[in-house]
């Protein structure tokens, strides 16, 4: 899968090194394979499933800060993310001009209004996150947006400095919803075989 998120980058042309940090050998195999380079490999503190996006681009920056490389742009391209494409990581370099912006990064909308949320209680009930847009119609409450979990262009003192993504410093690249999917659990990866199939027959691959 990670092969997918290589192509994409090298399609882009627009990087001076296409990285990949990982701390197993067999995906650092298959990265060289596909033409990326693994010049380090992750510390075990920087592996675990509880650590965020942001330490590990560090950990990357200042080792190539260290090893005399100057580091100003960085993307972080999510490995799990087999639809991005060139196009969309450009767009987010291209936001990067406005020096006001930190980071750039992919989201999409919301396929209902989160406003309507219910949730499922301890006593197979359910209840409204917010009772107050239970009369409210759909097309009249504000569309909302979730990160879409392909990638992440940031600036090196940003990423330096673990400022926030989520934040006013950053920058939407808005991304249709059936180019979306992040692969977390089985049910993903079945959503993603078929989202694959439908977008390879309209590229006019056949079914």
């Amino acid at each position: 899968m990670i092969a997918w998120s290589i192509e994409a980058a090298q399609k882009s042309n627009c990087f001076d090194r296409v990285v990949v940090s990982t701390d197993d050998a067999e995906i650092a195999e298959v990265a060289e394979r596909c033409g990326a380079s693994v010049p380090f490999l992750r510390p075990g503190e920087l592996s675990d499933d509880h650590t965020g996006t942001v330490p590990v681009i560090r950990h990357g920056i200042e080792w190539f800060q260290q090893a005399g490389e100057r580091v100003e742009k960085v993307c972080c391209l999510y490995a799990t993310a087999p639809f991005v494409s060139p196009d969309d990581i450009l767009k987010g370099l291209a936001a990067l001009d406005d020096e006001a912006v930190d980071y750039a990064f992919s989201v999409t909308s919301y396929a209902f209004p989160i406003q309507r949320a219910i949730r499922i209680t301890g006593q197979n009930r359910v209840e409204m996150f917010d009772s107050q847009y239970f009369n409210t119609r759909s097309q009249d409450l504000e569309e909302a947006y979730h990160d879409a979990g392909q990638f992440y262009w940031g600036r090196a003192q940003a990423w330096l400095q673990e400022k926030m993504i989520f934040g006013a410093g950053s920058e939407p690249v808005i991304l249709p919803r059936h180019r979306v999917q992040d692969i977390d659990t089985p049910e993903d990866w079945v959503r993603a075989e078929w989202m694959f199939k439908a977008m390879w027959a309209q590229d006019g691959h056949g079914s």
